[in-house]
């Protein structure tokens, strides 16, 4: 039974139990006193023990000191003297008075006579029913006072009660407010406490399960590296424009980081990460006047960016703050360029392979444009050449406009006895003079097959530079791909022009990629063995980067390994790498080969690598590319 219920049901027996002793003790009471008024009734009898006279006048003496409710006298002699008044049976009005019933009675022989009496208690009685009622009445008002203050109580109880029910049941929409700790006092006190304890423990709980969605929610939804979002999200976007049904219009900018495989190839992906993020930033305060802007990361190098509300026609102002974010980088980095930007508009139901078509297009244009340029594309007219076939077109006019100008780099010696050279870095440029990204030329020119052209501008180039300007003195490296370098007709092209010019041809170095070179160990024996027929030598750049390096030592036979920047990078502090170089070293040594460090970018790199006895050095802190002297550009 609930105690609501109980207490009150408890609390009434309780008094009606202290009502049973009052009335019991009342009555009690009320018998001994009655009992001695009959005994002292009995002690005054015996003064008339020897009465002899009318049953009326005893009766009206006895009636001065005792109520009498039945009196009879009856005389053994004479009937005129006997007496009754009175009657037994008790007549009393008050309808408790049955509650208290005393039998008084008293029979005695006197002289002549026989005296039956019974005392009347009437006055007592009333007075003992007095003291009941009111010994009743205060037990009944304690009682209803004590059933208020229990309801009051009970009534707070459940309000309590019901409060922290209430805020149980809420505990699931993870509301989190305060515990009212007012409402929850007294014996409800540690509810209250652990109520707070239950709260703050889920809470954190809770706050902690955000804390890995959140995380969760960004590696799969947002780029780890520039803080943008992911492909998903891009995606998602993009069905969100398709969309007929939602009103929308806006721009969409494509920026294409023209540098990361560079970066990534030549500083590692720590570098290429930190560019990415360089580049992100720019983007990030370009759009920082568009607060609706969203900003993806779409691949490895490709960002997007919505700016919904925006005309066509106020499309420069972004980009040229953009443009003004990205040459600012581009003044703190040794990089050609850092990025180009296409940007097209949209509006509602736009189809996004149309869009990202036309985007790509724009892309294309901007980086023919020159470092850091953005084109705008409002549609495909039809005269435009689509991505990679605008760059076919390029290259074809860099061939024929012979578009090309060299900066060079020299490698230091680390010994008197050992002869290096500079290495020539071709820069290719557009109509306009601006120059071009050249990893994303030679990119293009091996995706279509027009690596041999590219190559052959280059050594064409090179060999006119050197016979023009007689006053230029020492040894060169010339880059060319390895697809040329294993195409027989290109070997074939390089040998018959070197012998017509083996003055110079013996001051070239042919510089070529490790990973490129062992694709095909056979064609690169061959080429090695025609280049050293007419007196150029070989380098192999990028060395170390496969676990069968070695074997060009003893198969190919380059004259030089430049080894890859990976190992120079924190040389002094790396073990591995001093092991490795060390070892490589002690190898190409008794076979003639020399070993040249690149990417020495610190003196403390520069410092080991000489105790390491590698032959040469290279790199920003040996010597930055410079352009050659005017007079002997082409």
């Amino acid at each position: 039974m609930a105690m609501s219920k109980s207490y009150p049901i408890f609390l009434l027996l309780i008094f009606l139990g202290l009502f049973a002793w009052v009335y019991q003790s009342e009555n009690s009471q009320l018998k001994v006193q009655q009992q001695q008024e009959l005994d002292s009734f009995k002690t005054s009898l015996t003064r008339y023990q020897q009465w002899q006279g009318d049953g009326a006048e005893l009766f009206k003496k006895l009636s001065e000191n005792y109520p009498f409710q039945f009196f009879q006298y009856i005389d053994d002699t004479d009937g005129q003297l006997s007496y009754t008044e009175g009657r037994l049976d008790s007549q009393h009005p008050h309808p408790l008075a049955r509650l208290f019933s005393i039998e008084l009675s008293h029979t005695q022989k006197l002289a002549t006579g026989r005296l039956q009496v019974k005392l009347s208690a009437n006055q007592a009685i009333e007075t003992s029913i007095s003291h009941t009622q009111k010994l009743g009445v205060m037990l009944l008002v304690a009682y209803l006072i004590l059933l208020l203050v229990f309801i009051l109580l009970m009534s707070k109880h459940r309000a309590a009660i019901r409060y922290a029910a209430d805020y149980i049941s809420k505990i699931p929409e993870l509301g989190f407010s305060a515990v009212a700790s007012s409402k929850l006092t007294g014996e409800l006190n540690p509810i209250g406490i652990s109520l707070e304890e239950c709260r703050l423990q889920l809470k954190a709980q809770i706050d902690k399960l955000n804390q890995e969605n959140e995380k969760l929610h960004k590696a799969a939804y947002q780029d780890t590296v520039t803080g943008f979002g992911s492909r998903q999200r891009f995606t998602q976007k993009l069905e969100t424009i398709s969309n007929p049904d939602i009103p929308q219009l806006g721009l969409m900018a494509m920026v294409k980081a023209t540098e990361l495989a560079q970066i990534n190839q030549k500083q590692g992906r720590t570098a290429g990460d930190d560019y990415l993020s360089r580049v992100a930033n720019c983007i990030r305060k370009a759009c920082s006047k568009y607060s609706d802007a969203e900003c993806f990361r779409v691949s490895s190098a490709d960002f997007a960016i919505f700016i919904p509300d925006v005309m066509l026609k106020d499309a420069p102002k972004f980009l040229d703050q953009l443009k003004i974010y990205l040459d600012e980088y581009l003044q703190m980095t040794k990089a050609e360029s850092v990025a180009h930007i296409g940007l097209v508009p949209y509006h509602q139901g736009t189809d996004a392979v149309n869009l990202l078509t036309i985007a790509d297009t724009a892309v294309s244009i901007a980086q023919t444009l020159g470092p850091n340029s953005y084109h705008i594309q409002e549609k495909l007219n039809g005269d435009e050449q689509f991505g990679d076939d605008r760059w076919k077109m390029a290259i074809n006019d860099l061939v024929t406009r012979q578009a090309l100008k060299f900066y060079q780099q020299p490698i230091q010696p680390c010994r008197t006895d050992v002869e290096v050279y500079r290495e020539l870095l071709a820069r290719f440029y557009n109509s306009e003079g601006k120059f071009l990204p050249t990893t994303t030329v030679i990119a293009m020119a091996e995706r279509h097959g027009m690596s041999s052209e590219l190559d052959k501008l280059v050594v064409i180039s090179a060999l006119r530079m050197l016979k023009e300007n007689p006053t230029i003195s020492g040894n060169f490296g010339i880059n060319i791909s390895a697809f040329s370098a294993h195409q027989d007709m290109f070997v074939a092209w390089l040998k018959d022009i070197l012998g017509k010019q083996k003055y110079i041809a013996s001051r070239l170095v042919f510089e070529i990629n490790e990973s490129g070179m062992q694709s095909n160990l056979g064609a690169s024996y061959k080429f090695v063995r025609e280049i050293h027929s007419v007196g150029s030598r070989v380098s192999i750049e990028r060395f170390g980067m496969s676990f069968t390096s070695f074997k060009f030592f003893s198969e190919v036979r380059p004259d030089y390994i430049k080894l890859d920047g990976s190992y120079t990078s924190n040389i002094d502090e790396d073990s591995n790498n001093k092991f490795f170089v060390r070892m490589m070293v002690d190898v190409a040594r008794r076979i003639g080969i020399r070993v040249i460090a690149t990417s020495v970018e610190r003196q403390e790199e520069k410092l080991t690598l000489e105790k390491l006895l590698v032959d040469g050095l290279q790199g920003y802190y040996i010597a930055q590319p410079q352009a050659m002297a005017i007079a002997d550009q082409i």
